[in-house]
This record gives C-alpha cells, structure tokens and sequence, in this order.
C-alpha cells in the first residue's frame, strides 16, 4: 500500500494540489520560450527606438522584420533606417513591402518609396515614384483621399491637387471640401473661398466647418484683403443662389466676426423675415453688439424684436432690453447725465403702465428704483416699489435676489444698513455656491467695513478671494487689500473708522461731507499710512463731479508720492485711461501704459493694459 493512501482525506486533496501545481509551472515553463523570446526582442527594439538608440533598435528589428512585417514593425524598422541614413537597407524594405501591397493600397506605398528618395536628396526618383503613386490611384474616395493625405505630409501640395484632378477623372466626386482645404496651404486663398461657396451649394450642413477654417486661415479680424475676398465672394454666392440661406447666414456670421453689426443687421431681419425666426437671431445679435460696445446696433435689434408686439416670445425681453442698454451707457458714464437718467426714469415707468408689473418686468423696476435712489434722490419711491415687487411670490428665484441685492443696495445708500446687512444675509444662505450668494457676501462684507467691524468684513472677503467670478474676486481683494494695509489691531481704530465713513458718503453721493470727513481725518492724523487712499478717494469723486483736471492732479500725486504703495498702480492707471480716453492724447497714453507694465507687472490692469498699449503701438493683436 502506498503511503498516500494511509494519509487523511483532508492531507490527500493538499498535497494532491501541490502536485498538480508543480506539473502546471513546468508545462508552462516547458512551452513559454518559444514566444517569449520573440516578444523580448521587440520589447527591446521598442525600447531602444523610443530612447532614439537607433543602432541598437536595429540590431532587433534586423531579425523581427524578417518573421514580422506588420505596419507596426514596418514604420518603425523605416524610422530607424532614416535615422541612421541607411539607403540602400531602407530601400530594399520599402521595395519588399511594395510588392506585397494590394493594388488598393500601392498608392500610398510608392508615396513612401519617394519620401525615402526625397530623404536622400534624389528628387528626380521621387517625382517618378509619386507619378507612378498616381497612374496606380484606384477609383473611389477613399483611395484619393488616402493618397492625397500621404502627400500633404509631405507638403507635397501640387501633387495632392494633381491626385484630386486625377480622381475626378477616373468618376470619382465630392472632395470640395479637401480642395478648398488644399487651395487655403497653397496659399491662394481666393481659391479656397470660392471652393467652399461651391461645397455649401450642395452640403449646407458644413456652415461650421467652413466658419472655422475662413477663421483659422485667413485671421479676417486684421486681414482686410482677406475680409473684402470673403465679402465680395459671398455676395456672388447670395446673387447665384438666391434661394439657399447659408450665404446670408454666413454673410451675417463674417461681418460679426469683424465687429461690424451695423452690416450684420440688415442681413439678419432678411433671414428672420425668410426662417420666421421670430427675432431669435436679431436678439442674439443685440447680445453680441452690446458686449461689443456697439449701443447702436443693439437697440436696434432689441426694438425690431419689441417692434413684432406681445405675441412675440421675446418681446418682454426685448422692451427690457432697449431700456437695459441704455441704463448701462448711462451708469458707466463719469459724471452722470441727470436730465438723460431722470428721462429714462420716466421710460421705464411709462413701459410698466404699458405692460404692467410683473415677472417679466421685474428687472424694469429693478433698475429704474436703483436711478431713482443713487441719481435722482427719489430712494423712497425706489423702495417702495422694489418692496412692492418682492412680495410677489409670482417672482423668479433668481430675478427676486437679483432685485434683493439692488434694494439692500439702496438700503445702504439711506443709511439703513443693518437691513441692508439682513437682506444679503438671506441672498447667501439662498444661494450659498453661487455667483449670486457670492456677490451678497461681499456686499455684506462692505456693509461691516462701512460700520467699522473691519475683523469680520475681513474674515468674509478672504472666503472670497477664490471666487470663480473674476469681478467679485478683484473686489473682494481691493477691500481686502485696503483693509489689511492700514487697518491693525496694535494702533487707534479711529483713522480707519473716519475712511470706512467717508467712503460711505461717497457711495451715498455726499461728496461734500466726504470731503469734510477726509480732511479731518488728513489734519487730526498727518502722515497716516491711509494719505494715498484719501487722495484717491477724493480725485474718485472730483472725477464723478466732472472736475477733470482736479482728478488728474491728484491722482498724479498718488503717483509721485506714493509709488510704492498699494494704490501707485491704480492711480497709474487711471492716468493713462484719462489720459487716452478723456483727452485723447494717444502718445501719452501709450506711455504711461508702458510704464505700469514695466513697474506693476502682478497689478490687475496688467492684462488690460498691455493689449491697449500693444494696440496703440500698431501691433497685430492677432
């Protein structure tokens, strides 16, 4: 009896296991070297090549390319064979693998064939490998393309044109698209064009495609032959084919892309006209416009829209609209025009008798309570009917904190800032990671830096600074900055307390009493750490007061006083918008431009400031 059988069932099926383990590793170990030397040669033929160890790739791929000729071997085995400027071996490859190619593929093969000899300097081989490469081109797209392509790596444009022309003969169509691509890299632009106003006649679903590459090829934005070549090509399009509307879209599309939306429009209330598109397109043009800074433009897209009556979808959007564009221009301006705002004061109410109080007009009442309150001393009215319209429960969330921020905004303009402080409580619990709550928090941090509680105002402003909004963010800093450089907890409170309430003056338009508050600050604390912000503060509200020159005295002498503090940069820099903008001395302007760039590099009028600078020296912003 064996000893096996007298072991206990449990210890037979154990070592049984370890038994047929044992037979497993050596059968595996018996069969493996076949292919694992194979597989460890071209692993190590990879890994030389990829390190650019070009003689001991070839050692490898020597033997590998004798019982492996893959397209994988092949490529890199050719690669090889360049890099080390092996002809008469990479030849013979190319040749070996060529008489082995389908007819389909021997195109393309033969194109190889003529790489290597263009490699080498043989120019004359070449030509002859690539006009066989042609007289072999089979019928059909994907052999034309295929070959073209080969020869467009090469930058071999002509011969990629002469493969298309040959295609077309042998029956095959439809590379519009490629030609016009290929007339764009030989540089005969006026080709392309025309090419493309031919594909979009029979494939209008290649709009796109042909809007990017006119785009990436032509830079219509600072080209003006090439703008006028598309101009003019696309209005023969529109007379050849009057019933197709991709020229006139396209039309409106390009002139968009030069910043001309007076032109855009007139093409774009033909199509509306022609697609029953309702103003959708005009509406869209009046967003482009008026972020453009083309007011013009915008309202007269908004009011054609307006102008379709109450049926039209878009038509609350478009009456708010004309008003909006015009309440931007007004509020940007320094000073304030108070006859132009008490005249659109007066619009606004006449819209909401017109269309009523409602949800769709919220941001009308919104916007007319904020020029009532901040320019024309009517706060009560504004908020009257803000507080009217939040007790609508009919009301947008978004609308409804949209129109909270304005009356806290107000609030704090009356002195009521604790409501104030309140009523962007609630916007920030609402919208907690959203730009909205965003925007209340900072809101209620300058409500606790108006009332002085600076520690608190500086503990929400630093949550802030990682704001995704870059407006909120810049804000949060400047505050934050302020507060930090001449607010400490080892000195007096009250200089910084005494700022903190005249900024409250400014925003409450006092400027009177600012000014008062300013200068005893300036007399019962001569020399504080805080003169350069009195000194901005008080050319700020000179500017608001149309008192240029006083401004620009001022904020020269932050420059030359306080160059090294935190304010140089932005007094630096409303120098040279004044200067360049007010008193269009464009010389000047480009200087002190150049000035902030080479002493503020990290400032925040960094960016904006070199592009103005690059565009007044001449340069292609392109």
């Amino acid at each position: 009896m064996s000893t096996t059988t007298s072991l206990p069932s449990h210890t037979k099926r154990r070592v049984l296991r370890r038994v047929w383990s044992c037979v497993m590793v050596a059968t595996m170990a018996w069969m493996a070297p076949v292919d694992a030397g194979a597989q460890t040669d071209l692993e190590l033929a990879e890994f030389y090549y990829n390190e650019g160890s070009y003689p001991q790739a070839k050692l490898y791929l020597d033997g590998i390319w004798k019982k492996n000729k893959t397209n994988a071997v092949y490529q890199m085995y050719y690669a090889t064979l360049l890099a080390l400027d092996d002809f008469d071996t990479a030849e013979k490859v190319v040749k070996e693998r060529l008489k082995r190619r389908h007819k389909n593929s021997r195109s393309t093969a033969l194109v190889d064939l003529g790489s290597l000899y263009l490699h080498f300097d043989k120019r004359d081989a070449a030509l002859e490998a690539f006009m066989e490469a042609l007289d072999n081109l089979q019928p059909g797209r994907p052999s034309a393309v295929s070959l073209a392509n080969a020869f467009i790596k090469l930058d071999e444009l002509d011969m990629a044109l002469a493969t298309y022309e040959r295609a077309e003969k042998l029956g095959s169509t439809g590379f519009e698209y490629e030609l016009a691509n290929l007339q764009g890299m030989r540089g005969d632009f006026e080709g392309m064009i025309d090419a493309y106003m031919a594909l979009l006649s029979t494939k209008p679903n290649y709009l796109r495609t042909v809007q990017n590459s006119l785009n990436r090829n032509l830079r219509l934005t600072t080209t003006e032959d090439n703008r006028e070549l598309v101009r003019i090509s696309l209005l023969r399009a529109i007379q050849t084919y009057p019933d197709n509307t991709v020229y006139p879209e396209l039309l409106v599309w390009h002139f968009n892309q030069i910043r001309d939306f007076a032109s855009s429009v007139i093409h774009a209330k033909a199509l509306d006209l022609r697609l029953q598109e309702q103003g959708v397109r005009l509406m869209e043009l009046g967003n482009t416009a008026q972020a453009n800074g083309d007011v013009d433009t915008a309202l007269e897209c908004y009011r054609y829209v307006a102008a379709k009556g109450p049926d039209n979808p878009y038509y609350f959007t478009a009456r708010n609209e004309v008003l909006q564009v015009r309440f931007d221009a007004l509020t940007a301006e320094v000073p304030a025009d108070l006859d132009a705002m008490a005249q659109l004061a007066d619009e606004y109410a006449a819209s909401l008798r017109d269309l009523g109080v409602r949800s769709e007009t919220a941001m009308m009442v919104k916007d007319r309570a904020h020029l009532l309150a901040f320019y024309l001393q009517r706060a009560d009215e504004g908020i009257e009917d803000l507080e009217a319209l939040l007790a609508n429960n009919d009301l947008n969330e978004r609308v409804a904190a949209a129109c909270k921020l304005t009356l806290g905004d107000i609030y704090v303009f009356e002195g009521l800032i604790w409501d104030a402080s309140l009523l962007f409580s609630q916007i920030v619990l609402d919208f907690k990671d959203d730009p909205l709550g965003h925007e209340a928090k900072f809101r209620n941090a300058r409500v606790s830096y108006y009332g002085g509680d600076f520690n608190w105002a500086q503990s929400q402003l630093n949550a802030l600074k990682a704001s995704t909004s870059k407006l909120i963010s810049n804000d949060a800093i400047d505050l934050s900055l302020l507060i930090t450089d001449n607010f400490n907890l080892d000195t007096l409170t009250l200089p910084m307390e005494m700022f903190a309430r005249a900024d409250l003056l400014r925003m409450q338009r006092k400027f009177d009493d600012a000014r008062t508050t300013l200068d005893s600050l300036t007399t019962d604390f001569p020399g504080h750490v805080l003169e350069d912000e009195v000194l901005m503060m008080s050319a700020d509200m000179f500017l608001e007061q149309g008192r240029l020159d006083t401004a620009m005295t001022l904020y020269q002498e932050v420059v030359d006083l306080h160059f090294d503090d935190i304010t140089g940069d932005d007094a630096l820099w409303m120098l040279a918008d004044l200067t360049h903008h007010r008193l269009n001395d464009e010389a000047t302007a480009q200087t002190l431009y150049e000035k902030l760039l080479f002493d503020f590099p990290g400032s925040l009028h960094a960016v904006e400031a070199r592009k103005r600078f690059r565009a007044l020296r001449g340069d292609d912003l392109e």
